[in-house]
């Protein structure tokens, strides 16, 4: 990592640079607004940096709006370097400014490592760039990479892996059946949940959720013969 005030000497760059690691969250968001408000590529290398280490959401997404205002020519290669980082943060916050980004060369680092992350956050901000960067003639790869996961996680994990099928669109079919045929009832009902919100986004997730586990314990048949 490069020192923060490596390549900026000047006072009001050495003052930007400090309030970027500033103890308070509201010094470091003003520092972030302002790197993206003025944006100058001698400072990409910081702003990655700091996306590894920035705790305040807030703080991150700023961050991410800052280097959205760089050239992609000097962000994507630094970006795609902490893919391969250690440190989950790193690659989380990368893999979403990437897809804020919108660079489609990148797709070849959208790695299945890092679309089965064991880190929650990481395999959530690797499906969502995926989504975004993934050419037409392989949404079907990914759609069967993603729907191998339905049934991971909690609520807020499995609602991810929904949307991101749901974003593919029909081209999901085939593969969310197989997992409505799951011997596991946590993979059917998410299976069956994400492929209602496929055929009728205002039904909601956990809505789609409480009628796929109706339908896993009561039968199809007897689901759509009930009564209103």
């Amino acid at each position: 990592m490069v020192p923060l005030n490596a390549t900026h000497r000047n006072p009001q760059d050495t003052r930007l640079l400090d309030a970027l690691r500033a103890g308070n969250s509201s010094t470091r968001l003003q520092a972030a607004l302002a790197a993206g408000t003025c944006p100058d590529p001698g400072f990409a290398e910081v702003l990655v940096a700091r996306c590894a280490v920035e705790p305040d959401f807030f703080v991150r997404d700023m961050l991410t709006w800052a280097l959205t205002r760089l050239p992609p020519e000097v962000t994507v290669p630094r970006l795609r370097a902490q893919l391969r980082s250690a440190t989950a943060q790193a690659r989380s916050q990368a893999l979403h400014t990437l897809s804020k980004i919108g660079d489609r060369s990148v797709w070849p680092a959208i790695t299945r490592s890092l679309l089965h992350d064991a880190d929650d956050e990481v395999a959530r901000s690797a499906w969502r760039a995926a989504v975004v960067l993934v050419p037409a003639g392989q949404r079907d790869g990914l759609a069967a990479d993603l729907a191998a996961q339905l049934g991971r996680g909690d609520r807020d994990v499995q609602l991810s892996l929904s949307r991101a099928l749901v974003a593919l669109g029909d081209v999901i079919e085939p593969a969310v059946r197989s997992g409505g045929a799951s011997a596991d009832p946590a993979v059917r009902v998410h299976a069956r949940a994400t492929q209602r919100l496929l055929h009728d986004p205002e039904a909601g997730f956990d809505a789609a959720v409480e009628e796929a586990k109706r339908i896993a314990a009561l039968g199809p048949e007897r689901v759509g013969g009930a009564a209103c």
